[in-house]
């Protein structure tokens, strides 16, 4: 096992810079999660990682020792692909035990790897079967089996599970937590996924635009978002951001004018800032919260998804676009009374876009 360093990491193709000083302490057994929208980086910061791409400025360490112009096949890495990459005329148990036989380990502990996998990921039943035979959820298994016979120092995992549908990636998350806990090896798993990201990751780095957005614990990234970006991007919802004014002690936006004496410990001095609400937190008429909510209005519904037990409803509040998720059981009519916990207001600067302190 080994943690991975990355130091002044930047990649560029030709003028286009993809990766920008990319700083990222990655403690031995660690599982972190590379996160943002497509575009931002994240698998090239991962084939960097890898050896696939040679990074432009900075340096990549891999259990201390620098591996900047190593071959892949020299970092001691696994990587699994999203395409699975398997052999398709070789069956499962070749597969799993080809690049064992090509570092010529002996077969009897080339044997005694692939059934300890096959074990792990309940491959027994198909170790003859060919990779067409197999389910998206098995053919995955097969991927992640054979990189867990290699025994790597580090796995990487470039969007798995973006190939299956929503009840494999459900189960498949559930396999790969595990397989980690059991495994105790340094994972590093790029996702777009905001769910993969908050459910797998033992910390999650968000990317955008080449750039570290935050680095941080799951919780601390949903609860305490540093910057507009972040609180927008991450969760199964996005924040709701809206602009507010300050005018003569009251806060206002929307149609919304809260008394500061609600808010004041929060709010500096300033005229113009930017609030936001999670999805979750703003509360339907029908709720026994409502009453007890100091925030009160009236929302014209524009339409509603149902999810099953939850449901989304989209309003304006002055011009700017809202969601709240609500039970799907409460009626929702044309326009519905809805409230808001002033403790559950997030506070952002306008031009930095980073919450006050």
């Amino acid at each position: 096992m080994a943690g991975v360093t990355l130091t002044n990491l930047s990649k560029s193709f030709g003028k286009k810079e993809i990766l920008k000083n990319i700083n990222l302490e990655i403690e031995d057994g660690e599982f972190i999660v590379l996160v943002g929208a497509s575009g931002c980086g994240k698998s090239t910061l991962l084939r960097m990682i890898a050896g696939l791409e040679a990074p432009s400025e900075g340096q990549i360490y891999i259990g201390g020792d620098f591996v900047n112009k190593t071959p892949p096949k020299d970092r001691d890495i696994a990587m699994v692909f999203q395409n699975y990459a398997l052999y398709p005329h070789l069956n499962v148990k070749e597969n799993m035990s080809l690049s064992l036989q090509v570092r010529k380990v002996p077969k009897g502990e080339i044997n005694k790897r692939v059934l300890g996998a096959s074990e792990i990921l309940k491959l027994n039943d198909y170790l003859k079967a060919k990779p067409k035979e197999l389910s998206g959820g098995q053919r995955q298994r097969v991927a992640l089996a054979r990189a867990i016979v290699r025994e790597p120092r580090v796995f990487l995992m470039d969007e798995p599970l973006s190939n299956l549908d929503a009840k494999l990636r459900n189960e498949m998350r559930a396999e790969i937590k595990k397989l980690h806990k059991k495994l105790k090896t340094t994972f590093i798993y790029v996702t777009h996924d905001q769910t993969e990201a908050l459910t797998l990751g033992d910390r999650i780095v968000v990317l955008n635009n080449g750039q570290i957005q935050q680095i941080d614990t799951p919780q601390n990234i949903y609860n305490h978002p540093s910057n507009t970006f972040v609180a927008s991007f991450m969760g199964e919802n996005p924040m709701n951001i809206i602009e507010a004014n300050i005018n003569n002690g009251f806060l206002i936006f929307g149609n919304i004018s809260l008394s500061l004496k609600s808010v004041l410990e929060k709010l500096p001095e300033v005229d113009k800032l930017l609030v936001g609400v999670r999805p979750e937190k703003i509360v339907c008429s029908q709720d026994a919260s409502y009453h007890f909510n100091l925030i009160k209005f009236k929302a014209k519904i524009d339409f509603e998804e149902n999810l099953g037990a939850t449901k989304n409803v989209y309003f304006k509040l002055g011009k700017s676009s809202f969601c709240a998720s609500i039970r799907a059981d409460f009626e929702t009519k044309e326009v519905l009374d809805l409230s808001i916990n002033p403790r559950d207001l997030y506070f952002f600067d306008a031009i930095s876009k980073e919450p006050f302190n």
